[in-house]
């Protein structure tokens, strides 16, 4: 069973479509929406609670993509619903990781600071979404994201503190902030190649 591109269909033919309304937009919503509530379990410390809804994040990304894929559900809003739902979920949940004291500053300034310069490069670039195809780099460090956060939040716990949890968590998010640095940087050069593209008025094929 595939990890990546999980649910594809060989030798068929997908849809794009344009409406809303698909079941993995829907899933990508609940994914917003989770967000919030993780901040508000966090800050009164009910970690244990934080983390299965880290859980449930991380897993409706997977989950979402798969639904997309196997229905034939493709469309133009999830392509760019799904990585801002993906994005702010993880400044969010980094942000609040320091602001507790949980995580150390490097992990906020290795998410945000890449993420700025890429929506500062694909406005001046695009004026809007540059609709650049997601690279494997970039979901492997989105999975290491959303396996090290819970991980990390369960080192927190009354029965984690002392465990080697903490030690894994911290190298999965350092390897993960490592890749998240590479792909900012690969997305920030395909940006360009692609704009180049337009203007010369060449097929990008990515």
């Amino acid at each position: 069973m595939r990890i990546i591109g999980a649910g594809t269909r060989d030798n068929f033919e997908y849809r794009l479509l344009t409406t809303f309304w698909t079941v993995p937009n829907l899933i990508t919503v609940v994914r917003f929406l989770l967000v919030p509530l993780f901040v508000w379990q966090t800050l009164d410390m009910h970690y244990g609670w934080a983390t299965l809804t880290l859980v449930i994040l991380g897993s409706s990304d997977w989950i979402d993509g798969y639904a997309a894929r196997r229905l034939d559900q493709i469309s133009t809003v999830g392509k760019w619903l799904d990585p801002v739902a993906d994005r702010v979920a993880l400044i969010v949940i980094a942000t609040t990781f320091v602001a507790t004291g949980i995580a150390p500053a490097w992990l906020v300034f290795s998410i945000v600071i890449p993420d700025i310069a890429l929506i500062a490069n694909t406005w001046v670039l695009f004026r809007g979404n540059p609709n650049l195809p997601v690279t494997n780099l970039g979901k492997i460090r989105t999975a290491l994201l959303l396996v090290g956060t819970p991980l990390l939040l369960m080192g927190s716990t009354d029965w984690g503190k002392g465990t080697i949890l903490g030690d894994i968590a911290t190298w999965s998010l350092a390897l993960a902030c490592v890749l998240h640095v590479i792909a900012a940087v690969h997305y920030f050069i395909l940006g360009h190649r692609k704009a180049k593209a337009l203007k010369s008025g060449t097929e990008w094929s990515g």
